[in-house]
């Protein structure tokens, strides 16, 4: 009859090595089919279980394939948690370099976007496959402490032999889980790892307090983008009678009139300018502002109107977006960059592909990854306007360019390849 689970933790702070010892005989005795004379902890018990019957071999590392570094990028763009990194970096780092320790940070996807911390750690991170890009999913490299803490959702510390894998057992990890506090979707993990001889008992819950600060530094974040979308709001509404609500790109109320509160609204993956129906208000016209949508009940809804841009390049070195719908307008200031993709943009209205922007700006098709991060920013105020693969302005909307009245003087700043080439007059 197998004894309680031990306290790993306590014991560790007072022996690491007979901890470590005491966790491979019960690894051992678990995989053989023998009762352990030590209990393994419930939350390592149940996920080698989970391992067990998924087939993940505890003798052989497996590692699949790097995320090549371009996606990595990719995913670090598109990552909410890159919001949170100075939490993360001023909780976690100082402390955790030196302890020997690392700080990696995982997307909800189980995939290695960050790590920082000790040198040498970090190459013997490199060792156990804990690399940029690498898969840490607990299916697929067995028991560990970004992997097991996005399956239960809750902070775990896995401690040498609780690994599944024989290999990772010189490893000691503590991973909480960061998720998005308007909804409770997993966003990623953030995990402190080193040496086994390194572990402190303390560790878990130093991690998961500053996983929680990330949370509410999510939160605030959200706050504060609602409260500059109800300041771009309020006129739109005064303007408007009957029934309508103003929401972000995620569904959630800034503010509405005519109606009750609801705190989200639940919207089609891609939203487009247009009719729509939609379960908080049936029948509706759908309109871009500023960081959301007018959402107009069809009944309070003027038709027939088309969404206009109109992008103004007539002063040299100040470029203007405003779009117009029919509830009112929005304008913007461009950055050269900007004002760059979108000049191009309203230039090929079939659209360009990530490479063809990338030789049009740079000269050189392979630069992908700055241009998809651009245009990633300029779709935060555009919204479904901008439409990629390939990137183009919506069919629905009308397009004007405003050039200067010298077409040499059509954004001086620029350096873009395809830009010189309409100074120059040539095509």
């Amino acid at each position: 009859m197998a004894k309680s689970p031990m306290n790993v933790a306590r014991l560790a702070a007072v022996d690491a090595a007979r901890a470590a010892r005491m966790l491979s005989e019960a690894r051992d005795a678990t995989l053989s089919g023998h009762r352990a004379r030590i209990a393994p902890r419930p939350v390592i018990e149940q996920s080698w279980g989970r391992m067990l019957r998924g087939g993940v071999d505890p003798e052989h590392d497996f590692r699949s394939g790097l995320l090549p570094l371009e996606e990595v990028r990719r995913r670090r763009e598109e990552s909410p948690l890159r919001h949170v990194l100075p939490v993360l970096r001023e909780g976690l780092l100082s402390v955790a370099d030196v302890a020997q320790h690392i700080m990696v940070v995982a997307d909800a996807d189980g995939r290695v976007l960050w790590r920082e911390g000790s040198a040498q750690v970090l190459r013997k991170a490199d060792g156990l496959g804990l690399q940029l890009g690498a898969d840490w999913r607990e299916d697929v490299v067995g028991t560990n402490g970004v992997g097991t803490a996005a399956v239960v959702r809750r902070p775990v510390q896995v401690f040498a032999a609780e690994h599944f894998v024989r290999s990772h057992a010189s490893w000691t990890c503590s991973g909480a889980p960061i998720t998005d506090p308007r909804d409770g979707r997993l966003l990623g993990v953030v995990d402190v790892s080193g040496p086994l001889e390194t572990m402190h008992p303390a560790t878990l819950a130093w991690v998961d307090s500053v996983a929680k600060l990330a949370e509410a530094r999510l939160r605030e974040l959200h706050v504060g983008s609602l409260e500059r979308l109800r300041a771009v709001a309020a006129p739109v509404l005064a303007r408007l009678g009957g029934r309508a609500l103003v929401v972000d790109g995620g569904g959630w109320t800034a503010a509405v009139t005519g109606m009750p509160y609801v705190a989200r609204v639940s919207l089609p993956k891609s939203l487009r300018p247009g009719r729509h129906w939609l379960p908080a208000l049936g029948s509706c016209t759908v309109e871009p502002l500023a960081g959301g949508w007018l959402l107009r009940a069809a009944d309070e809804a003027s038709a027939g109107d088309a969404t206009r841009i109109v992008l103004d390049l007539s002063r040299p070195h100040r470029a203007v977006l405003t779009v117009s719908a029919p509830a009112g307008s929005w304008s913007r200031e461009l950055s050269p960059r900007h004002a760059e993709l979108l000049y191009l943009l309203a230039a090929r209205p079939g659209g360009r592909g990530a490479s063809a922007l990338a030789e049009d700006l740079f000269g050189d098709a392979s630069r992908t990854v700055t241009v998809r991060a651009e245009m990633s920013r300029v779709r935060r105020y555009l919204g479904a306007l901008l439409q990629h693969r390939p990137y183009r302005f919506c069919e629905a909307a009308e397009v004007e360019v405003v050039l200067p009245g010298d077409v040499r003087e059509l954004l001086p700043q620029s350096t873009a390849p395809a830009v010189a080439r309409v100074r120059a007059g040539r095509p």
